[in-house]
């Protein structure tokens, strides 16, 4: 399987990380004596279902490096811009798996086997669309102050993970998508561009994760699922200050 790692994207002014990354992207900001993404590819090209890797959003002058082959994509302008010109350039390579993993570059805690896990989860769904989630009390056990948001479900209280699985050939209506993307840090949001009904029982709490995998299959067009994870480390983002003091910390104790 090959992998995609999204790691483009500058904080603004007005961006909590503004101070932090200096006008550079936010990816390479530094944890642990190296750039955040660094981190990201070490796990990622050190998990032995991965192949090869695409990078989105960087490029060969900032120094960066990959235990398996590496292909840089420019900056596309967007979240949705970047994570189709990675898909479209896997499908291009022509791996031997017809799924890609999908990363972002802001989880420098990840480990090699949280990517076989995940690539795994993904291999065995064999759907159009593995969407990870983390369960609450995962995630507050192993980082409590992380302050992520939650959306409770009728049989799970979950947050978005960030590494997920996409099949090569999807194709979605890109106004929905882009609609969504925009929408993503808020749930409730999500829920009204998949419709009234989906929103009431988010809002009610009604909705268990099966029946939001129907609905909002068949209101994309799609197969999608999902998946639990059972490491918080896969939902460890860093977008607030605090966040990434967080993993500062333990990346140093890690490191000694």
């Amino acid at each position: 399987m090959d992998a995609l790692i999204v790691a483009g994207g500058t904080p603004t002014a007005v961006d909590p990380l503004a101070s932090f990354s200096q006008g550079r992207p936010k990816s390479l900001i530094e944890v642990g004596g190296r750039p955040m993404v660094q981190w990201v590819l070490d796990a990622v090209a050190g998990s032995p279902r991965i192949e090869r890797l695409i990078l989105v959003g960087l490029d060969e002058t900032h120094g960066l490096i990959s235990g398996k082959p590496l292909t840089y994509l420019p900056e596309q302008g967007s979240l949705l811009a970047n994570s189709r010109a990675g898909i479209e350039a896997a499908g291009a390579l022509g791996g031997t798996s017809e799924h890609l993993l999908m990363s972002t570059a802001d989880i420098p805690l990840i480990t090699p086997e949280m990517v076989t896990f995940r690539a795994d989860q993904i291999e065995r769904a064999g759907v159009d669309l593995d969407y990870c989630i983390i369960e609450r009390s995962v995630m507050e056990a192993r980082f409590p102050g992380s302050r992520r948001s939650y959306v409770r479900m009728k049989d799970i209280e979950a947050c978005g993970g960030d590494i997920h699985g996409v099949r090569l050939d999807l194709s979605s209506d890109n106004a929905l998508w882009d609609r969504l993307l925009a929408a993503r840090k808020n749930a409730l949001k999500q829920a009204l561009l998949l419709g009234p009904d989906t929103a009431l029982m988010l809002l009610l709490h009604m909705a268990t994760v099966e029946w939001a995998e129907r609905r909002i299959g068949h209101r994309l067009g799609l197969r999608g699922k999902a998946q639990r994870c059972p490491f918080a480390e896969v939902g460890m983002d860093v977008d607030k200050p605090y966040q990434l003091e967080i993993v500062r910390s333990e990346l140093q104790s890690r490191t000694g």
